[in-house]
C-alpha cells in the first residue's frame, strides 16, 4: 500500500467575488505528472441578481480540462460548436488539443436566482504526440455517472473515467486517465486502487480524512509513495475526495497562461495561431451569459 510523502495546503486566490483555492501548482509541488492544476471554487452561496462565474471566452491548447460541478451548475460554450449546461453532480471533460476557445459561465437562471456553488477544475496534460489532437468535449450529467459502492460499505465512488469493480466510466480518456469523486460516509473507510507506477491525484475537497495513517484536513492535496493502493477513512463527518491516477508523461512542461506545450517555441506558435484566428471553429463561439 502507498504511504503519504507530503501534504500540500491549497492557497486562497479569489477571482473577483468567486472564492478560489488552489492546491496545484504550489510552492513545493509544481505538478503531479500528468496532473497540472486544480482550482477549487467555492463553496459559497451567490445572492439573487449576481454576475455569475467570470470565465468568458478564452483559449486553450495542449491539455485537457476536467470540471466537477459539486453544487450549482455551469454553462459551457466553445468554438467547436459545443454548448451545454451541466447540473450538480455532473462533469465536463474538454480536450483542448490543437486549440479551442471556450467560456464557462453561469446560466441566466442562476444569475437571477442565485444559490450554492462549488466547482473543481483539474488540468490534465497531454503527451507531445497528442498536443495537436483535434479538440473535443463531453458534458455528462449526474445520472450518467455510475455511483459504485465501495467494498466494505464505506461509501461510493462516482466513476468518471476508467474501470472500477467491473464498471466503466462514461468518459473515454485519450491517455487512460482514471478519474472519480469518492464520497465516504462518516467514519467510512476504503482501499482505493492505485496501480504501481501510476501517478495518484488525491485531494480532500470536503471533510477531514485519514490517508494511509496520516490525518488530512479539507482543502489539502496528498502526495503518495508508489504502491498498489491507498487506504482512506473519513475522520468524522462525510468526506469528499477527488481521486484519480494516470501514467506519468515524463516530458518537459512549458506553460504560458492558457497554453501548455513542451517548448518555448511551441508556446510562441500557440500565441501567434490564436492571434491569427486559427483556433478551430473560432467563428462558431456563441454569445454567452445572456
Amino acid at each position: 500500500m502507498r504511504t503519504v510523502t507530503a501534504i500540500h495546503s491549497a492557497y486562497r486566490d479569489d477571482i473577483a467575488d468567486l472564492v478560489t483555492r488552489r492546491p496545484l501548482p504550489g510552492p513545493a509541488v509544481p505538478q503531479v505528472d500528468p496532473f497540472l492544476f486544480l482550482n477549487h471554487h467555492g463553496p459559497q452561496v451567490y445572492p439573487p441578481n449576481n454576475g455569475g462565474l467570470p470565465f468568458g471566452p478564452h483559449p486553450h491548447r495542449g491539455f485537457e480540462t476536467v470540471t466537477f460541478i459539486l453544487e450549482g451548475n455551469l454553462a459551457h460554450y466553445d468554438s467547436g460548436g459545443h454548448a451545454s449546461v451541466i447540473e450538480a453532480g455532473g462533469v465536463q471533460w474538454m480536450t483542448a488539443g490543437s486549440g479551442l476557445i471556450h467560456a464557462e459561465v453561469s446560466p441566466p437562471e442562476f444569475k437571477r436566482s442565485g444559490g450554492p456553488l462549488e466547482i473543481l477544475q483539474l488540468w490534465v496534460n497531454l503527451p507531445s504526440r497528442l498536443k495537436m489532437t483535434g479538440p473535443r468535449y463531453s458534458g455528462v450529467q449526474k445520472d450518467a455517472i455510475p455511483s459504485v459502492p465501495l467494498p466494505g460499505g464505506g461509501g461510493e465512488l462516482e466513476l468518471v473515467s476508467g474501470t472500477f469493480e467491473g464498471v466503466q466510466g462514461p468518459i473515454q480518456s485519450l491517455t487512460g486517465v482514471f478519474m472519480s469523486v469518492v464520497r465516504l460516509r462518516p467514519g467510512g473507510r476504503a482501499e482505493l486502487p492505485a496501480p504501481q507506477g501510476r501517478s495518484v491525484f488525491l485531494y480532500a475537497a470536503r471533510g477531514a480524512v485519514d490517508v494511509a495513517g496520516t490525518a488530512v484536513e479539507p482543502w489539502h492535496l496528498v502526495e503518495l509513495s508508489d504502491g498498489e493502493g491507498v487506504a482512506v477513512q473519513a475522520s468524522g463527518e462525510e468526506a469528499v475526495l477527488l481521486f484519480g491516477h494516470a501514467d506519468p508523461i515524463d516530458e518537459p512542461v512549458v506553460s504560458h497562461g492558457p497554453f501548455v506545450m513542451n517548448t518555448e517555441a511551441e508556446i510562441h506558435q500557440a500565441i501567434l495561431d490564436y492571434q491569427a484566428g486559427k483556433f478551430e471553429g473560432e467563428s462558431k463561439l456563441p454569445e454567452v451569459g445572456r
